[in-house]
């Protein structure tokens, strides 16, 4: 069986959990927490970071990496998309939350709300949790105006777009770091997300001492 090595905020992990249990791959979580820099687990990726998919000899690396491979060694439940032109598309927005969303939202509420406080035990900087929520209000504004002219955020099928973007919101929305009010398509969008079976276990996850906000889980917002 594979073993991923995960973090449970980490949105990477959730992506490739997501994606995995969409594509019926069973696996065992092995929870890690990077910022203690274990050498058994830094041995697996020298980058230090989560997820680390393992079965046997084969160690994979890096979620991008990890899903290309599950798309070019299984047939089924492609996330991609059938075209040239559609998986081209999907690919821009999985680096669109990879690098833009993480790098303007994800990462400085993980830094503020969670490395501050959990780690650190230190006061968050509110001038720096105001900026992340501003540029999520932008980012919820794009996924809107993609919402208002497909089906999924990749185009008509539900794929690997909706995936990696349902992974940095929720450790966001777990954060306190969106307010969904006046975002009627992402909140639509988000809501069934919310309520898929594979899913609901990442939604189901605490990290102690760090409670989600009340409507974190709650379909209806």
């Amino acid at each position: 069986m594979w073993r991923l090595h995960h973090f449970t905020l980490c949105p990477f992990s959730r992506k490739v959990r997501f994606a995995l249990a969409v594509k019926g791959v069973t696996h065992e979580l092995l929870l890690e927490r990077p910022w203690e820099k274990r050498a058994e687990f830094n041995a697996l990726n020298p980058a230090g970071q989560t997820p680390v998919l393992q079965q046997g000899a084969m160690v994979l690396a890096d979620s991008v990496a990890i899903l290309e491979h599950f798309e070019e060694t299984l047939d089924r439940t492609p996330l991609l998309g059938a075209t040239p032109e559609a998986r081209a598309e999907t690919r821009r927005l999985v680096a669109w939350f990879d690098q833009k969303f993480y790098g303007e939202v994800g990462a400085l509420l993980l830094g503020e709300r969670m490395y501050k406080r959990t780690v650190l035990k230190g006061a968050p900087d509110g001038g720096i949790i105001r900026q992340a929520g501003r540029q999520a209000d932008m980012h919820l504004d794009y996924i809107d105006f993609l919402l208002e002219q497909r089906a999924w955020l990749g185009g008509g099928q539900f794929g690997l777009a909706d995936i990696a973007a349902a992974a940095h919101l929720s450790v966001a929305d777990y954060l306190g770091g969106l307010e969904w009010d006046g975002h009627d398509p992402a909140r639509t969008w988000y809501s069934a997300i919310k309520s898929r079976p594979t899913f609901r276990p990442l939604l189901a996850e605490r990290l102690e001492g760090l409670p989600p906000p009340p409507h974190y889980d709650k379909l209806d917002f």
